[in-house]
């Protein structure tokens, strides 16, 4: 991939897809191709094939997806496995009728079996149950990733994938129902500083643990592996570090300036126990996460507020 290369990012304007964006333009890249929703639908097959017949990409960075948190995949597994069915199959199948030199799918760890052996390795992939409450997403973005390794074996192109743990940062999803972690507690604790509350609620009991990474050292090692990796494997990217949501919990309070307590609803779900990411094979290529989680938080935070997400 070189500074000329045409490349496209799908889902520019998501947290991810941003900070790849980002991270080619102060990388020197000059030839970024991004479309949004009413541009380019990307759940229209022959709309996708029109876009690439048309504008000759080199190179794919496939951030797109429908996402969300607990109650979003819960209460919506229809649209869930639907449009990140679509978004994968079109994208990917157009990558490859129309030649594109090189593609890299996004995966995602929440896509690996409920009870994998900890920290998981690139192998856990179907070797057990998934999570319930995001099968639907996970089951498509299952079927993206083997059909990039697919076509890697078969055809001995370079169609590549990453399986990024739990992500936060810039131009994150602050909603207040369908947000992730991160996002929702930065709300929630904000709110509550705002409204003088005594407490701030966290879903659940605070002890299952979890691993996270700034999109901005994602978008990092997503460059590295576009520039260097071919494999037909899967390339997990995380910190190699968790913690508690509990210990979460009062890292944002901190963050965040609130004074009050912290409660646990234990009613809510907890989802998986644990998802620590084995990141050794992306570390032996030389990369490692860069920005601290409090830091990250903080940068976070201050985004959000600077444009009125909270």
């Amino acid at each position: 991939m070189t500074p000329n290369s045409r490349i496209f990012v799908a889902g520019h304007k998501g947290m991810v897809g941003s900070a790849v964006v980002r991270m080619l333009r102060n990388r020197g890249f000059e030839n970024i191709i991004t479309k949004d929703r009413a541009e380019l639908d990307l759940l229209r097959q022959s709309a996708v094939d029109d876009f690439f017949r048309s504008e000759k990409i080199d190179h794919v960075f496939l951030a797109a997806a429908r996402v969300g948190g607990i109650v979003a995949n819960s209460s919506f597994p229809a649209e869930f496995m639907y449009e990140n069915l679509m978004i994968a199959a079109n994208v990917i199948k157009a990558s490859f009728d129309h030649e594109v030199e090189k593609l890299l799918f996004l995966g995602s760890s929440c896509i690996y079996p409920k009870f994998a052996p900890q920290p998981i390795t690139e192998d856990s992939l179907l070797t057990s149950a998934l999570e319930p409450s995001n099968e639907a997403y996970a089951l498509a973005k299952i079927v993206g990733l083997k059909l990039c390794s697919s076509i890697n074996r078969q055809y001995g192109r370079p169609f590549i994938s990453a399986m990024p743990t739990n992500l936060y940062g810039i131009n994150d999803n602050f909603h207040p129902v369908n947000s992730h972690v991160i996002p929702g507690m930065l709300r929630r604790f904000h709110e509550a500083k705002t409204a003088k509350s005594d407490h701030v609620m966290v879903w659940g009991t605070g002890q299952v643990r979890r691993e996270f990474l700034d999109a901005d050292d994602l978008a990092d090692a997503l460059l590295m592996l576009m520039q260097q990796y071919e494999g037909e494997q899967t390339v997990n990217v995380g910190t190699g570090q968790d913690l508690t949501i509990s210990e979460l919990a009062a890292l944002v309070k901190q963050v965040t300036g609130f004074e009050g307590e912290i409660r646990y609803d234990t009613s809510k779900p907890d989802g998986t126990p644990r998802k620590l990411l084995d990141t050794s094979k992306i570390n032996a290529m030389g990369w490692k996460a860069t920005i601290p989680l409090e830091q990250g938080l903080k940068r976070a935070y201050a985004w959000a507020l600077e444009h009125g997400k909270l």
